[in-house]
């Protein structure tokens, strides 16, 4: 994997599109203080990168009718390869499920789950995600309040001495 070398500018423009990913680039440009084409060479390049993985819309899960957030830990009956694989693949293919984690601790797997009311996220659990394959048993969480929610990734670390670990490195420009 090689380094990537980023600056100011670049952070800038990360956090820019974090937060408003359908800025035009003649925008990002007034902000960060570059040509749009300039911005237009740096986009193209994070992206070839990989730092850039791609681009969504966001939704409101309540203004969709999902007004249920849960949170559900689970454990396999087997911890091996073969019934991580089937578990994984399983999971992938739920619209319901939002994210799914491998942990350590006392669980396998954390997934967030979103459905529209506690009687449908019931349905939901009885009938699908115990129904996984390897599931021995889940402990769910209801999430009564978003607090915070956020995709937008901090990016102040990169800015310190770097680490022989990351593929990222800062230059001052």
């Amino acid at each position: 994997m090689s380094k990537i070398t980023i600056d100011r500018y670049d952070l800038a423009l990360l956090d820019a599109l974090q937060r408003k990913g359908n800025a035009t680039n003649a925008t990002l440009g007034e902000q960060i203080r570059l040509s749009a084409s300039q911005i237009s060479r740096r986009i193209q390049r994070l992206e070839e990168d990989g730092v850039i993985a791609g681009y969504v819309a966001l939704l409101a899960p309540a203004a969709l009718g999902l007004g249920v957030t849960a949170f559900a830990e689970i454990v396999l009956q087997h911890s091996s390869e073969a019934s991580s694989e089937a578990f994984e693949n399983a999971v992938s293919e739920m619209s319901e499920v939002t994210d799914c984690f491998s942990v350590s601790g006392d669980a396998d797997y954390l997934i967030r789950l979103v459905a529209p009311d506690l009687p449908a996220l019931s349905e939901l659990l009885m009938q699908q995600v115990l129904r996984l394959p390897g599931v021995a048993r889940i402990r769910t969480s209801v999430g009564l309040k978003t607090v915070k929610h956020t995709p937008a990734l901090p990016l102040g670390h990169l800015t310190q001495p770097s680490k022989p670990r990351q593929r990222v490195r800062y230059a001052e420009t």
